[in-house]
């Protein structure tokens, strides 16, 4: 899956107690940059969702979040990967509801709604690599 860079700083996700680390790490990392507060905490969200679906779906993982530019664009990179069942229609697990647990369906389109960029790469039996990116304004 995703080799991570020596500029990377990569999380493990295997407990709700690595979800709430790297919500943490990300809206510090945020911090770093000229996001306001509450875009720091949209970006904690989008953290929170796809490391929680990490965590409950693959059982282990690891997130990778990393400053970025694009000529004067600066951003954050945030990459959740996983070696899990994957997720056998993308189509469906992006609907609004859609849900294998008892949680709300919103996690995946949600997270999808807060950041900029979002990309889902997901093989039943591989696991599934989300990658979303936040820009300054």
């Amino acid at each position: 899956m995703l080799q991570p860079s020596n500029e990377d700083t990569v999380m493990p996700l295997r407990s709700d107690v690595d979800v709430l680390k790297a919500r943490k790490f990300g809206k510090e990392l945020a911090s770093s940059l000229h996001f306001s507060n509450s875009e720091r905490t949209i970006i904690a969200t989008a953290i929170s969702e796809i490391a929680r679906n990490t965590v409950l779906y693959a059982k282990s993982g690891s997130m990778h979040l990393k400053l970025i530019r694009n000529g004067l664009k600066r951003g954050l990179l945030i990459v959740a990967s996983d070696e899990g069942p994957g997720i056998p229609d993308l189509k469906l697990a992006m609907q609004d509801g859609y849900t294998t647990s008892r949680g709300l369906g919103i996690g995946l389109p949600g997270a999808k709604r807060l950041m900029d960029e979002f990309d889902i790469v997901s093989e039943v039996g591989k696991g599934t690599v989300i990658t979303m990116k936040k820009w300054e304004r």
